[in-house]
Order: C-alpha cells, then sequence, then structure tokens
C-alpha cells in the first residue's frame, strides 16, 4: 500500500492532460504509438521497483539511517547526468552537491528515532540494500527521463510532462495493485484500517492525500528536468529535505538545535553555489550570442 499511494494519484491529473493536450499547426512530430508505449512501460517499471524499494527502506530501517542513504541519490545522480546528460561538473556544482549532502547528511544523524525500529540484522540489511538501490534507481529514472525529453520527446508542451507523469504511473499502479493481491496483503487491509489511531476516516484521508502530494512533488520535479536538468531538479528536492525541520517548528512548535540550523545554512549554501554557476553559464551564453550578432552585423 505503501507503494500504491507514491503513484497511484495520477487521476488528478487527467482534467490537465486534456486541457494541454489541444493539437496546433505549430505542434512538433511525437513519437509513434509503439514507441511512446515502450518507453511508458518501460519507466512504469523502473517506478515500480523504485518505490517498492523505497517502501521496504523505510520498513526496516531507522529514518535517520533511511534519510542518510536517500541523501546519496545526489552523488549517483551526478554521476549518471556525466555519462547519459553530458553534464559538466564544474567547480560550484561539484562544492553544491557536496554541500548538499552534508546538509542531508547531518539532518539524518540528529534524528532521533533510531530506538523505534527494532528490525532483526537481517531486515536491517535489506533495507539498507533497497534503500541504497532505490537511490541508484530513482536517478538513473530522472536521467533518463532528460533523455526522452531532449531526443525523443522534443516539443517544449508541458502536456509532454503530463504524459511521462501520469502513463508511467499508470503502468506503476497496476504492477503495484497485482502485487497487493498476488502477496495476499490485501486481506490485512481492513484490520490496518479498523487498528488506525485515528480513526477510519482519517486512514482513508491520509492515504488519499499522501497519493495528491506525490504527484504534485513529481510533476514539479518532471518540470525540472524538462526546462533545466535531471541534476537541478534533484538539488532542488534534497535543498527541500533540510528545510522541513524548519517548518515544523514554524506549524509544530518543534525545536530548533544547532544540527538544523547548520544543515539549513549548508543546504542554502549549496542551492547558492548551484544558482550561481547557472548565473555564470547564462552570462557566458549571452556573450557569446552577442559576439556572434556583432559579427554577423559587421
Amino acid at each position: 500500500m505503501a507503494t500504491l499511494v507514491q503513484s497511484a494519484g495520477f487521476p488528478i491529473l487527467l482534467p490537465l492532460l486534456c486541457f494541454f493536450t489541444q493539437p496546433t499547426k505549430s505542434s512538433p512530430k511525437q513519437p509513434n504509438f509503439l514507441t511512446f508505449a515502450f518507453i511508458c512501460f518501460a519507466f512504469g517499471v523502473l517506478l515500480t521497483g523504485d518505490n517498492l524499494m523505497y517502501s521496504y527502506g523505510l520498513l526496516y530501517l531507522p529514518v535517520s539511517t533511511y534519510s542518510l542513504l536517500c541523501a546519496t541519490q545526489l552523488a549517483f545522480n551526478a554521476l549518471f547526468s556525466f555519462f547519459l546528460n553530458a553534464q559538466k561538473l564544474s567547480p560550484y556544482i561539484l562544492n553544491s552537491l557536496v554541500l548538499l549532502t552534508v546538509s542531508a547528511s547531518l539532518l539524518a544523524l540528529n534524528s532521533e528515532s533510531d530506538s523505534t525500529t527494532h528490525s532483526s540484522k537481517g531486515k536491517y540489511i535489506i533495507g539498507f540494500i533497497c534503500t541504497l538501490g532505490a537511490s541508484a534507481a530513482y536517478s538513473l529514472y530522472l536521467c533518463l527521463l532528460q533523455v526522452c525529453f531532449e531526443k525523443v520527446f522534443k516539443g517544449e508542451t508541458f502536456a509532454t510532462v503530463l504524459d511521462m507523469q501520469i502513463y508511467p504511473s499508470f503502468v506503476a499502479s497496476c504492477g503495484c495493485v497485482v502485487g497487493l493481491f498476488g502477496s495476499g496483503e490485501w486481506r490485512g487491509l481492513g484490520d490496518e484500517m479498523r487498528g488506525y489511531g485515528e480513526g477510519r476516516v482519517s486512514y482513508v484521508m491520509t492515504l488519499v492525500w499522501t497519493a495528491v502530494a506525490w504527484q504534485v512533488s513529481s510533476i514539479g520535479l518532471l518540470g525540472l528536468i524538462f526546462e533545466v536538468s535531471s541534476l537541478f531538479s534533484n538539488v532542488i528536492s534534497t535543498l527541500a529535505l533540510p528545510v522541513v525541520p524548519i517548518l515544523a517548528v514554524m506549524f509544530f512548535h518543534d525545536k530548533m538545535n544547532g544540527m538544523k540550523a547548520m544543515a539549513l545554512v549548508l543546504a542554502l549554501w549549496g542551492f547558492v553555489s548551484y544558482v550561481y554557476h547557472n548565473y555564470l553559464h547564462e552570462s557566458k551564453a549571452k556573450a557569446t550570442l552577442q559576439s556572434a550578432t556583432d559579427i554577423n552585423a559587421v
């Protein structure tokens, strides 16, 4: 069920898909149906495995260890981006990656939830491997999406982003439903709902709004890949991790300690470093374009 809610909220995007898929004369040629179907199926299968591994990792690991391992996805993303997306790793980008990874690691080490998990050594190892594998798979997923946006879907439309969120999510949801019934886990859902401390309605609402939040988050990440790069999308995702304690202080009156404050400062520093790299890159590109324009004018 934890895996299913990560992809099952895609129906809320269908009205947007109907609205943004109105063809125009300037619409670029899209890939044929078989190519599109294969891409969606492949991404859906990869998304299913990735979500399942994340779910097992969260089940068997302390939250601190889980968060620490999830932070490694930024390093995986940098590696895959270098080989698949021809991403140049400038000193500013490397500085950003290091600072954001350290920031997420500090936040993970600060967690006090180690005592809440009592998994056996075998389950701990499974959770460790699954979380590490999920981080690598998620980074690969983002980089391959960027390749598809650049090489296959060449039109810069929001409909393309919706397509690559809705259809793979549909495939992933179907896979999760098959797993839910095939494993027999569905038989325990009734007891799980009745045993939920806040009541049945809260149980259902938690699942529904978790599914909605996943879709909103995923659309944002895919949009960043479409407009900038997979690495930038992952940087934003990692930046959000240290911001969570700040929101907890504001809305839930959580305590702010030195470790959380340091994690936030490092995260912001890393983000500014990445933004400054983009600023230099854009300035250089504009200068090159201006020089070419001047030469042509002469």
